[in-house]
């Protein structure tokens, strides 16, 4: 049998999370007291950018510190550029081979309803989650501008979107002339385009918009099979960035298994169809058609 001591001494460290409302992160690693784990000067949180290249910019270093009860502390401002995509958090001390960390407690009250003050630099939203192999990774992304997905609603052969724009200096001139469009992501050149809603620009600052999908139009060049279209906002100023929907404005780091929706029946001139509403694995909203 084996010694639990022991087993415990070579379980990865835990770290503790807390978010705050501007994007950043404070890790705390808690198994402070167990040996070896007492730092250094040359201690650090390293976050280590997934993927088979990550890149010059796919490792970032923080300095880790000790706290006035003896814990190890590494702050991540949102100031920090951290780019899309996932990252795996690593523990590095002196010579010593860097270590995974485990997920401690996470405090993500801060993220729940986040509400981003006005700003034209990049929205910054990293959302701490425990692996499948029981590892602490982040979920990052960093975007401007920003279109968060709100109300969905798919009824009467249609999606209702309603949501609000980010990280643009005057959001209610931005969407004047704004459009909403659906783009064939297996061939660009295919794009439904659509006014915005006539309450568009609404809310106190002119953030908010709405507009409606004719899921059926979607479904005209089907042939079978299965079609993702993504869906965009599109100033009017040919200058300027467009706008991806999505929902990242929360405390779930994957919501294509959580946030689910019904698909209506359109006609398609290949047989009988589908269309309906998903989140994609970056959390950005999409309309799926299929066989019925």
């Amino acid at each position: 049998m084996s010694d639990p001591s022991t087993a415990d001494e070579f379980a990865p460290p835990r770290a503790d999370c807390v978010a705050d409302s501007a994007g950043g992160l404070t890790f705390q690693i808690a198994d402070w007291a167990r040996p070896g784990l007492d730092g250094g000067p040359d201690a650090a949180l390293v976050l280590v950018r997934r993927g088979a290249d990550p890149g010059p910019e796919g490792e970032v270093r923080l300095p880790l510190a000790p706290t006035e009860d003896g814990r190890l502390q590494a702050a991540l401002p949102s100031t920090v550029p951290l780019l899309e995509g996932r990252w795996d958090v690593h523990m590095a001390r002196g010579e010593a081979e860097t270590q995974r960390l485990a997920p401690g407690l996470n405090d993500l009250r801060s993220l729940v309803d986040r509400k981003p003050g006005p700003s034209t630099s990049p929205l910054a939203v990293r959302i701490p989650y425990p692996t499948k192999h029981g590892n602490l990774s982040l979920r990052s992304w960093r975007r401007a501008p920003h279109a968060e997905a709100g109300e969905l609603r798919v009824e009467g052969g249609g999606l209702a979107v309603r949501g609000r724009l980010y990280r643009v200096e005057h959001p209610a001139e931005w969407l004047a002339g704004a459009v909403a469009e659906a783009r064939f992501r297996s061939e660009p050149s295919r794009v439904w385009t659509g006014r915005l809603e006539p309450d568009g620009g609404s809310g106190a600052d002119g953030s908010e918009f709405s507009f409606t999908l004719p899921l059926a139009e979607l479904a005209d060049g089907w042939k079978g099979g299965e079609e993702a279209w993504d869906l965009w906002l599109r100033p009017a100023d040919p200058d300027a960035a467009p706008a991806r929907l999505a929902r990242i404005l929360d405390d779930v780091p994957d919501k294509k298994e959580i946030f689910t929706y019904p698909a209506q029946p359109v006609a398609a001139p290949h047989g009988a169809a589908k269309a309906g509403p998903y989140y994609t694995v970056n959390n950005d909203l999409a309309v799926r058609v299929e066989s019925a």
